[in-house]
């Protein structure tokens, strides 16, 4: 029978991952790198610039594990949020209104919000020191 030693160890690196990728996202938003799909440099005072703001420090967050919990709640709120907003006028089917990237982000979030950051994170060595 195989213990549970390496699982929550693992889940660090797709949390990196993931953490990354939300990063780019608001990067893209608000500094127009990596370019793609999103608009650039959007203002700052605007629902794209909130959520530029929030990608980017939440993402960078989450990847490390400092603040976890919060930085995830926060983002998997603003991925519904979007989801509702952006996707859902256009088509109930995800695979039609191309929300699968938000829907994905806000259960992945959340999930990160309710079991915490993992062993390999700086919320985990702030708690031995």
């Amino acid at each position: 029978m195989l213990d549970n030693t390496w699982g929550p160890r693992f889940f660090s690196i797709p949390r990196l991952v993931v953490g990354l990728m939300f990063l780019l996202h608001g990067t893209a938003k608000l500094f127009g790198w990596p370019p793609g799909g999103t608009p650039a440099n959007v203002p700052l005072f605007s629902l794209l610039g909130a959520a530029g703001i929030i990608e980017s420090v939440g993402g960078s967050l989450v990847a490390i594990g400092l603040f976890a919990r919060v930085a995830a709640f926060i983002a998997s709120g603003e991925m519904a949020f979007a989801y509702f907003l952006a996707h859902a006028p256009h088509s109930f089917f995800p695979t039609l209104n191309r929300g699968e990237g938000a829907i994905f982000y806000c259960f992945f979030f959340f999930y990160v919000f309710l079991v915490g950051a993992g062993p390999w994170s700086i919320d985990r060595w702030f708690r031995r020191v």
